[in-house]
């Protein structure tokens, strides 16, 4: 399976605040060393390559939980947070919006140079699957993201974005390089989304004749493909075929609220019982953070689950918005004190686990555990309570206010090689590389 799955979103501008945006690069990075500790780097490919993983990863991390900034975001975080130390993981992002997706195949060439890639192989699969999504298929939406992942022996997984803005939506798509069999036949399992008329798929098996008059026709010269245009006639639209069964495809509604009907609540009791009977033990004694109160327990099992939760478990993304809050406050303003104390725990648990000793990381897992055993049977407050509760003591502070920087705050220097995104949504400038 090639094409691993797709998103549809409402477009969503803006730009993420530095408070933030310094603070998502760093859950970035400590997310992903705890996957490629637990799980090795390919699994995390795998992970990127999922839509509703990589939409409840977004919500974690405080992003908006709905929106197509979501993609732009996530991805130029865990660029600004892989980037330094990269060679430590095997693993680099690069590519970007705009400007930026046009300098991937610049990027992997600097990375080939430094690691001994093959970068030429993965420059390919950048301009194919580009080409795939906006040109031989075309649903009607135009790139304007693209970013490869990769790992230090090959392999990748793509995630790029195009816009309708006449319909105000954005579609994500997302490849990953395990068991790839061809880019142009069949890639897809199945193209699904909400009707946009009448769509060209020459990557369709059937379309392999059409695919292959087209070599011929150019071949022969332009003469040649004038002459066969003008015998055309008008001819009727085919009839819709029956689709196989789809790959995993995200349908995010228009509203940037969270409602009762965007979470499945009984999974929230789940996890908020887990941190209720397992972080006393657990943490009090394991992780020795004193200062680890119940509500940074409760965002960690979220984070939990994130880093062990099956595919099946992320067909709800609002649900992990509980955990740190959303940047436009929904459900609630990000609460800085947890975000800061999470981050704190996990690079704790990360940095024990590198020098051997991994009970804080398995502390962490049996969060998830837990919440997956108490999901049947706990009960909680209601979904207006857990609102009304996020809210509480928030104050006057505005959802792009910047808070005051601690002490010695400044910003990480970079590699001047490769340019690192800033965290904006979604106004983009210029196509991607090989779009059109």
């Amino acid at each position: 399976m090639d094409r691993t799955g797709s998103a549809d979103l409402p477009l969503h501008s803006g730009r993420v605040p530095d408070w933030l945006a310094e603070r998502m690069a760093r859950m970035g990075r400590v997310l992903v060393e705890a996957l490629v500790l637990h799980y090795g780097r390919h699994e995390v490919l795998r992970r990127l390559a999922h839509p509703f993983w990589f939409q409840s990863l977004g919500a974690v991390m405080g992003m908006d939980w709905h929106s197509s900034g979501v993609t732009t975001t996530v991805l130029g975080a865990l660029k600004r947070g892989l980037t330094p130390g990269g060679r430590q993981l095997g693993l680099y992002v690069v590519g970007g919006k705009g400007l930026q997706a046009r300098r991937t195949p610049d990027e992997l060439r600097i990375i080939g140079d430094r690691v001994g890639i093959d970068a030429e192989a993965l420059v390919r699969a950048s301009r194919l699957t580009a080409k795939v999504d906006s040109a031989a298929v075309q649903d009607g939406f135009e790139l304007y993201s693209h970013s490869l992942i990769l790992s230090d022996d090959n392999a990748w997984a793509v995630v790029q974005q195009g816009m309708n803005p006449d319909l105000r939506q954005a579609r994500r798509y997302h490849w990953l390089s395990e068991g790839l069999g061809s880019f142009v036949d069949s890639p897809h399992a199945a193209i699904d989304g909400p009707s946009q008329g009448v769509i060209l798929n020459l990557t369709d098996r059937r379309a392999s004749r059409a695919r292959a008059a087209q070599v011929e026709l150019v071949s022969q010269g332009p003469d040649v493909v004038v002459g066969a245009l003008r015998k055309l006639r008008p001819q009727p639209a085919p009839a819709p075929v029956t689709a196989p069964l789809p790959l995993p495809h995200l349908q995010m509604p228009l509203h940037e609220e969270v409602t009762r009907e965007d979470v499945l609540l009984r999974r929230l009791h789940g996890t908020l019982a887990a941190a209720a009977e397992q972080g006393p033990r657990d943490f009090a004694e394991l992780l020795l953070t004193p200062n680890v109160g119940a509500r940074t327990v409760a965002a960690l099992a979220s984070v939990a689950e994130v880093l062990h939760g099956a595919p099946s478990r992320f067909t709800d993304p609002a649900r992990f918005s509980f955990a740190q809050g959303g940047k436009d406050r929904h459900p609630y303003p990000v609460r800085l004190e947890v975000y800061d104390e999470t981050l704190r725990v996990l690079r704790a648990a990360v940095d024990a686990a590198r020098l051997g000793s991994d009970e804080r990381l398995h502390a962490i897992r049996e969060l998830d555990r837990q919440a997956r055993r108490l999901e049947a049977v706990a009960t909680g407050p209601s979904f207006e309570a857990l609102l009304q509760e996020g809210w509480k003591d928030v104050g006057e502070l505005l959802p792009t206010d910047a808070p005051p920087r601690r002490p010695g705050w400044r910003r990480r220097r970079t590699s001047p090689q490769l340019e690192l995104p800033g965290l904006d949504e979604d106004t983009p400038s210029e196509p991607p590389p090989h779009s059109r």
